[in-house]
C-alpha cells in the first residue's frame, strides 16, 4: 500500500481522505482506531496516529472520547471543494496557459470537451 513518493503518515491521511470521497467511509462513522491501522498495515502506531491527528487538525475526522475516531459531518463536502480547488489550479489553469501558448482557442476546448462527453453519455 505504501511507497517513497511521500511520509508514510501522509499517504494514510490521503487514503482516508479518498475513502471518505469515494464513499467507503461516511460521515458520523468510526474509522479503525490507530492501533488497529498500524497492525493491520504492519507499521509503527506512532505513524499511524500522525495520520490521524493530520485529518483532525483539517477538521475531516473527530474523537470521541473514550470511543474512538470518527468522520466529521463535513468532511466529504470539504474535501470536494478541496478536490475541485485543486483540479481547477493543476489541470484546467495549466491547459488554459498551454492552449494560449500554442494557439488553440477557448472555443476549440469546449467543443472537444463536449465531443468527449457526447461519447461518455452515450
Amino acid at each position: 500500500m505504501f511507497d517513497d513518493r511521500s511520509p508514510i503518515y501522509q499517504q494514510i491521511a490521503d487514503k482516508i481522505k479518498e475513502d471518505i470521497i469515494s464513499g467507503v467511509l461516511q460521515e458520523d462513522e468510526q474509522v479503525m482506531s490507530t492501533n488497529q491501522y498500524a497492525s493491520f498495515y504492519r507499521i509503527n502506531p506512532a505513524t499511524a496516529a500522525k495520520g490521524f491527528q493530520l485529518l483532525t487538525d483539517e477538521g475531516i475526522l473527530y474523537k470521541k472520547r473514550g470511543i474512538g475516531m470518527f468522520v466529521s459531518g463535513e468532511a466529504r463536502q470539504s474535501l470536494l471543494v478541496q478536490r475541485r480547488d485543486v483540479f481547477f489550479e493543476e489541470v484546467v489553469d495549466k491547459m488554459l496557459a498551454e492552449a494560449d501558448k500554442i494557439g488553440v482557442p477557448v472555443s476549440d476546448i469546449i467543443k472537444r470537451i463536449e465531443s468527449v462527453k457526447g461519447r461518455d453519455e452515450a
